[in-house]
């Protein structure tokens, strides 16, 4: 997969794979369910596993690239030796588009009310790794934004 920014991070509390995705106006691309459409046995397949290792059902109004991203974080840190994973959606959107596929992602495990722009969600996956969700905002230089 390809990230933003990925780092191999040395935490207070042991070491963590952090993937960030920056976001301006772009979506998370599509639906499960528009990925779906027409999938291979293999297509399938990939789903199934990115659901397993995430812990969650795929659920169709949810985006493809925030399991993909989040499954790929987790990879990362078990290559690495890393204690934990983080996912992180850098956003330079002033209006956080977007953001509500994000919380929809996190809701689905089961942090619905934990879910805010600025605050990170610590989630354990089903093999016990700990996993970070987060939204960070900031604003898009002007030159940059014209």
């Amino acid at each position: 997969s390809q990230y933003d920014v990925f780092a191999l991070v040395r935490l207070t509390t042991g070491t963590c794979a952090m993937a960030v995705e920056a976001k301006v106006n772009e979506t998370f691309g599509p639906t499960i369910a528009e990925w779906l459409v027409d999938a291979s046995p293999k297509k399938s397949a990939r789903l199934e596993y990115l659901s397993v290792l995430l812990g969650l059902r795929p659920e169709p109004k949810l985006r493809y690239q925030l399991f993909h991203r989040t499954a790929a974080a987790i990879l990362e840190a078990r290559r690495f030796g890393m204690a934990e994973a983080a996912i992180v959606v850098q956003s330079f959107s002033p209006d956080h588009r977007w953001f509500a596929d994000f919380a929809a992602f996190v809701a689905a495990f089961g942090r619905k009310d934990e879910v805010k722009p600025g605050i990170a969600v610590r989630h354990r996956l089903p093999d016990g790794m700990p996993l970070t969700l987060g939204w960070a905002t900031c604003n898009l230089p002007a030159a940059m934004s014209a």
